[in-house]
């Protein structure tokens, strides 16, 4: 993830509506995209290179379906640590990143420290997952499970309405 630069130029109506378009279909030819937002390639195509650059948009990615590739479960796990440090923190962020089946991991404020999210293919791999790699983490002194029974919504598409 590439950081964000905050730049003195903020988005307009039509950076958003490309923003949307593209969060739609990230694939979209500039030329579609041009004619959708009412602009010629080359000022589309300036206006996305400057969000790339800028860090507003982050890269592109293909949404892979997880049961397609045996990656049905998902699970949230709340860690709560036994210390309270930056060394702990820091111990334990470095060793989670090394854990594929985990896709997000956020350090929350609250009644646990950490919140992740990890998909795996079965409950066996899971109590291998949180007794074998979560729970081993520096630090990882409890842990609570939810187990998704099914999926409402999942996106990582930002609104782009103004207030």
């Amino acid at each position: 993830m590439r950081i964000y630069k905050e730049s003195s130029r903020t988005l307009d109506k039509l950076d958003r509506h490309i923003l949307r378009l593209l969060q739609q279909d990230g694939r979209m030819s500039m030329k579609d995209l041009g004619e959708q937002v009412g602009l010629s390639i080359t000022p589309c195509i300036e206006r996305v290179k400057r969000m790339e650059r800028d860090g507003v948009i982050d890269g592109y990615y293909a949404r892979v379906n997880p049961a397609a590739v045996g990656a049905k479960l998902l699970v949230f796990v709340e860690i709560t640590l036994n210390q309270k440090s930056a060394h702990a923190f820091e111990q334990f962020r470095r060793e989670v990143l090394r854990i594929p089946e985990v896709l997000e991991c956020h350090l929350v404020s609250g009644d646990f420290d950490y919140l992740i999210k990890a998909r795996i293919r079965e409950m066996a791999e899971y109590r291998k997952l949180l007794g074998d790699m979560l729970l081993q983490l520096p630090g990882a002194a409890q842990s609570k499970s939810y187990v998704v029974m099914e999926e409402i919504k999942e996106t990582l598409a930002l609104s782009m309405e103004t207030k």
